[in-house]
């Protein structure tokens, strides 16, 4: 799992195609946090920045970090063609998520959305919980092992597939209150250009502000 994580597997598929992903935030993002105040959030993996770009654009002050310096880069150039009231919202960081370690209780949100660190997820996670400041929001979302067509995709890291309920089992109850923990599904379209259905974990909760 190691070597398919890693930063040398991430940047070549960055580089292998001129766009990764759609451009677009992610659904699950917009459904869960469209209604949040804007605050200080983190976009851990934030890819291409569709998400980190999104959330600027609702008045969010974003850190936004991913391994690959060239999804970095597009980020970049993408906010900066939205001028200067998003892109000045947002703070681009390259770092391997395997060993970064956020400031703690620091982030009114945190999200991550299908990180696949190439250590312990486990660890990542504990790690983004713990920057979410008393009251703060944190929002995963990962792939569900019940999609066939991701599992494949990942089927020598089975570890790339969590159910909402793993995720929610992570956090401590006396002070997380756990809102979504579900499975859901969601349409996209491949790199060939046909729709296919994705299945989604879904984790929101928040921390208790005491």
């Amino acid at each position: 799992m190691s070597e398919e994580f890693g930063a040398e597997y991430w940047e070549e598929r960055y580089r292998g195609h001129s766009a990764v992903h759609s451009g677009r935030p992610n659904p699950q993002l917009v459904a869960e946090a469209g209604d949040l105040a804007p605050g200080t959030a983190l976009d851990a993996g934030c890819g291409e920045g569709a998400d980190a770009v999104w959330l600027a654009s609702r008045g969010w002050r974003v850190t936004a970090v991913d391994i690959a310096a060239t999804a970095l880069r597009r980020a970049r150039e993408r906010a900066e063609t939205l001028g200067a009231d998003v892109a000045g919202r947002i703070d681009w960081a390259q770092a391997d998520l395997t060993g970064w370690t956020p400031a703690e209780e620091h982030f009114d949100l945190v999200c991550a959305h299908y990180v696949h660190p190439a250590a312990s997820r486990e660890a990542l996670f504990r790690r983004l919980a713990a920057a979410v400041a008393p009251g703060g929001t944190l929002l995963i979302v990962d792939h569900h092992p019940s999609h066939p067509q991701t599992a494949a995709a990942h089927a020598s890291a089975p570890k790339a597939h969590i159910t909402a309920e793993e995720l929610a089992a992570g956090l401590d109850p006396d002070r997380w209150d756990i809102a979504v923990a579900e499975a859901r599904t969601r349409t996209a379209t491949d790199h060939h250009g046909h729709e296919i259905t994705l299945h989604d974990a879904v984790l929101r909760a928040r921390r208790s502000a005491a």
